[in-house]
């Protein structure tokens, strides 16, 4: 099985959208926002969003199961206030649910979480609550900068965010960390904001203990880590001197990496950098980058086939693109264990 570890809804109905807007220019009025209604959404309209997408590039590239999010750049966590926060990433999620429910040996859910600046985490803990066991989601997003590129959160170290951190252990469920829309005009969301964010989440990770206070949480750091692998000897050097442990002590337990890196040296890099066991497929598409490549003649965001021209073992091509994915997400692994014992049974 080959398990896409990182997907968006970038392609939902219209009518979403919609209903986003009309919170967006309701904010201020209280009577516009309480009389807003979730959008009305068809399943119909939804497998049309998916079978020209999602579904036909999972057919055509070989992929079986994705792990899917809310379109990320659409989080827009520094829009309104707590509450509008709230009310869209209930309806996002909901909407991902009713995809996971459409297409259930297809798509497995992770959810989207309320953060507001200036907020605290109870909306956000509320609701992983209800995406993992009402749902059956199998983790989260976590939105290091819900400023939309202010940077005006605390590190993911901080003890602000360890009653989220409690909640994702006791639930067993791993976290994307993953910003949204960059508002500074200095960062280009994807281009630069997201690698950026990437970067400085696992900086901060190596200057903390947070995995001592939490030797059981997950972090899977997306677009291959940012800077991390070709930088990998500067990590190195920095915690040697800061007198921290060695990376595959410090981290290697407790983070992850996936596989969206767009052309054949870069993943070969990360292979080369990042231990197998700590690199999980992904493809990040209907996403980022959506254009052919005119060198290969293939799509940029076509991640397995880099994995096909290369020469790897069995054994760590069925760590990275299933069994991987299987042990950081535990929630996956029993519910596929679930399916198969299902199709035995029916068998």
């Amino acid at each position: 099985m080959i398990i896409d570890c990182h997907g968006h809804y970038t392609t939902a109905p219209q009518a979403h959208q919609d209903f986003r807007q009309s919170q967006i220019d309701a904010f201020g009025d209280p009577v516009r926002t309480q009389a807003l209604m979730g959008a009305k959404i068809s399943d119909d309209e939804i497998r049309a969003s998916l079978e020209g997408a999602q579904l036909k590039l999972q057919r055509e590239r070989g992929t079986d199961l994705t792990i899917f999010s809310p379109r990320a750049s659409a989080m827009g966590h520094h829009v309104g206030n707590g509450e509008t926060s709230l009310r869209w990433s209930q309806a996002c999620n909901d909407l991902i649910a009713r995809v996971v429910a459409l297409y259930p040996d297809k798509f497995v859910g992770v959810c989207q979480l309320p953060q507001s600046p200036g907020t605290d985490l109870k909306s956000s803990i509320t609701e992983l609550e209800r995406c993992v066991n009402e749902l059956g989601f199998i983790g989260c997003n976590v939105n290091p900068d819900p400023s939309g590129g202010w940077w005006t959160s605390r590190p993911l170290t901080d003890k602000f965010w360890y009653p989220l951190y409690e909640k994702m252990q006791e639930l067993d469920v791993p976290a994307m960390v993953h910003v949204s829309a960059s508002c500074n005009d200095n960062f280009h969301a994807t281009g630069a904001h997201y690698l950026n964010a990437d970067t400085t989440a696992f900086m901060q990770f190596l200057l903390s203990d947070l995995f001592t206070d939490f030797p059981n949480l997950r972090f899977i750091i997306p677009h291959g880590g940012g800077a991390v692998p070709f930088h990998w000897g500067r990590f190195r050097g920095m915690a040697q001197d800061l007198k921290r442990p060695p990376l595959e002590e410090l981290l290697l337990k407790n983070v992850y990496f996936d596989t969206c890196v767009y052309h054949q040296p870069g993943i070969e890099l990360l292979l080369k950098v990042i231990p197998t066991e700590n690199i999980l497929f992904g493809s990040e598409m209907v996403g980022a980058v959506r254009g052919v490549d005119p060198r290969t003649g293939f799509n940029y965001d076509d991640t397995k086939r880099y994995f096909d021209a290369l020469d790897l073992p069995d054994e760590k091509r069925a760590a990275i693109f299933e069994g991987n994915a299987r042990r950081v997400f535990p929630r996956l692994d029993k519910r596929l264990k679930s399916l198969c014992a299902c199709g035995a049974d029916h068998g």
